[in-house]
């Protein structure tokens, strides 16, 4: 098909237009006033490779039939989480910029949730065309199973500034209508790259397939654990509560966000102390009994490891806005 007849706009996009009552122009639908707020942008670049913005609010949910979802290629889905607002240190204890990497069998939907407040971005990528784009890592089963597509997966990576950095300049970077669709494609296949090479670089030896009770639980036990950061997980409480042994849990959990859960629970728990020395301008010994450290000189030397300076001398960086 030439370049020029290809579609480029997502079906879905369109659908949505028509039921808002709209259009989508230069590729984009912008949210009418009497029905909420935002746009929702989408670009279909190749067969293989197709993009999403969603970034709105609206006065009530919707649900629309996916068009988009026949093809039978495998595809990989990248969802990033809370990467359109600022994830300052304000935000940081409930908005924790993240991406979801899945296969096929976990992320294809025939109707999608058009919830009233969404802000999203999708990539996704056809497995296929995306393993002849490299030579196949023969030291990452991750990255096999993952581009073989071939068994239910799901991983999820923090999205550190070097990410947040290539989704601003997609986002944000005024660019001409000419270059639109190329910039937006290169920004895109950049972001996977990055993602690509943080999930080579999982000490994982062999890949588990999941199911949806599995990846249910597993973020279960993650909530409920980021919910009470003064207190350390204890395994088997956790494993009880997600209907499976905790040896099951324990490698599930590092299988999906490439740490151990109290690895995690530590990392968390430095956010949330940074959070709260920084944006509430709490007292280190208030912080420190706040998470549940009986010994300020073991929670100073926590804090340090994780981020790099004493909590005395962070709580005087003025933060950023």
């Amino acid at each position: 098909m030439p370049a020029e007849t290809f579609p480029t706009i997502p079906k879905v996009l369109a659908s949505l237009a028509l039921r808002l009552n709209t259009e989508v122009k230069n590729h984009s639908v912008e949210i009418p006033a009497d029905q909420g707020s935002g746009y929702c942008t989408g670009y279909v670049f190749t067969e293989h490779l197709r993009l999403l913005i969603l970034n709105y609010e609206l006065k009530e949910d919707l649900i629309l039939e996916n068009p988009d979802v026949a093809s039978p290629t495998p595809t990989i889905l990248f969802k990033f989480q809370h990467v359109l607002v600022k994830t300052g240190l304000h935000s940081l204890k409930k908005r924790v910029p993240s991406v979801l990497i899945a296969t096929s069998q976990l992320h294809t939907e025939s109707v999608i949730s058009i919830h009233s407040n969404t802000e999203v971005i999708n990539i996704e990528v056809d497995a296929h065309y995306l393993k002849g784009l490299f030579t196949a890592s023969e030291k990452s089963p991750i990255l096999r199973s993952l581009l073989t597509n071939t068994q239910p997966l799901i991983f999820e990576e923090l999205v550190h500034p070097p990410i947040q950095k290539i989704i601003d300049e997609l986002v944000n970077q005024p660019i001409s209508e000419t270059f639109e669709l190329f910039w937006a494609r290169i920004k895109a296949e950049e972001l996977i790259c990055q993602l690509l090479i943080a999930l080579e670089k999982r000490e994982e030896k062999q890949v588990y397939a999941l199911n949806s009770q599995d990846v249910e639980a597993i973020y279960r036990a993650k909530e409920h654990m980021l919910a009470h950061l003064d207190t350390p997980p204890v395994i088997n409480e956790l494993a009880l509560a997600a209907h499976m042994s905790p040896t099951k849990l324990k490698r599930l959990f590092k299988q999906i966000f490439g740490n151990s859960i109290f690895s995690y629970y530590q990392e968390f728990r430095m956010k949330e102390a940074a959070r709260l020395l920084q944006a509430e301008q709490r007292s280190v010994s208030e912080v420190g009994y706040a998470l549940g450290f009986t010994n300020l000189s073991h929670f100073s030397k926590v804090f340090y490891e994780h981020i790099g300076t004493k909590p005395k001398q962070f709580s005087r960086i003025k933060p950023k806005e």
